[in-house]
């Protein structure tokens, strides 16, 4: 494997130090599908982290054959480097996150009732603005939001996850009967610290901390269905959207890069540890089988419970099992930055 770059020297960020190591020390580094890397690698150089701009052109013009191609221009055009805390923490957290498919309305009917939202026309003239459960009790917030829905869901822990991950796919009903599928994407939230109703549970007892999984969460509150409104009130943060259209089925949501999300090959990071566009080599593990889990991903998204050095939220795309995965993951995890020589 190529030596360490000449003259590597540890890289300190806001938040984040980067020790230069080997390409010896990242595990399973031989075994990975790294072609599998190029859409999402391709997809970050439409807007390049800096320094990235001479890779990103030769990674266009000479598309890997197989997977052991690409790993050879990963090893002759990077160098990797151990992400740690400042304090030299390497060990730390890896979630999973997913883009929701939900049935829904244009216009309330039947149990669908829930309305996902669109920025109301006051939302910058309160600070902090309305909480969830204002926006239920209060005649004045209600009134705030008029016009304002996009469609309506019947599952209040529906809206609440769609708005917990950021986008999802609505498979609507409009007026005339016809159903279409469109996304809705993050546009702004109600200026309230986002609390975990997971944590909820754990803090009222109803679940320990190692069952706060979205399946869990679920099946509580199909056990108590007069307490859903009380759960999910504990978090006052609003999240509003906008709607956008959905041409391709195939593309995934866009990040905070602003580009579209590849799935099993997209993270979220902490920006302030690691820029948007870089290339990572993750180990962690399967949420449910716990083999490992050990490729090269790009960094390309953020979220607002992704915070610090070793920490990342793996994109596992959309439908039934990226929603089983994506709930259950919480997992060590040890990472490394791939940056240009």
């Amino acid at each position: 494997m190529p030596p360490l770059a000449a003259g590597a020297a540890p890289i300190v960020r806001e938040r984040a130090r980067w020790v230069p190591v080997s390409w010896s020390e990242l595990p399973g580094f031989d075994s990975d599908r790294t072609r599998e890397l190029w859409p999402a690698l391709l997809a970050g150089c439409v807007k390049p982290a800096a320094g990235w701009a001479s890779l990103c052109s030769l990674a266009r013009a000479l598309p890997p054959a197989d997977d052991a191609q690409a790993r050879d221009f990963l090893q002759r055009t990077l160098q990797p480097y151990r992400v740690e805390t400042l304090d030299g923490q390497s060990v730390g957290l890896a979630t999973g996150y997913f883009e929701p498919l939900i049935a829904a309305s244009r216009l309330p009917r039947g149990a669908q009732q829930i309305a996902l939202l669109r920025p109301p026309a006051d939302l910058a003239t309160r600070r902090p603005w309305w909480t969830r459960a204002q926006l239920d009790t209060v005649p004045a917030a209600r009134a705030s939001v008029r016009g304002s829905a996009i469609a309506y869901v019947a599952d209040p822990l529906d809206a609440l996850l769609v708005q917990v991950q950021g986008s999802g796919r609505l498979r609507v009903t409009e007026p005339d009967g016809r159903e279409r599928t469109l996304r809705i994407a993050y546009a702004a939230h109600n200026d309230r610290t986002y609390q975990s109703v997971g944590r909820w549970l754990i803090d009222q007892g109803e679940l320990r901390s190692d069952e706060a999984s979205w399946p869990a969460i679920r099946d509580w509150a199909r056990r108590n269905p007069q307490r859903v409104d009380e759960l999910v009130r504990s978090n006052p943060r609003v999240v509003f959207f906008r709607e956008e259209p959905l041409p391709d089925e195939t593309v995934g949501p866009r990040g905070a890069q602003g580009v579209p999300l590849t799935p099993l090959r997209s993270v979220a990071v902490d920006p302030q540890a690691v820029p948007y566009g870089t290339v990572l080599w993750l180990d962690t593990t399967e949420p449910l089988s716990a083999q490992p889990l050990r490729r090269a991903v790009m960094a390309q998204d953020t979220g607002s419970a992704i915070s610090g050095a070793v920490r990342v939220d793996f994109f596992w795309g959309w439908g039934p099992q990226a929603e089983t995965m994506a709930g259950r993951m919480k997992q060590p995890l040890r990472v490394w930055a791939l940056w240009p020589r």
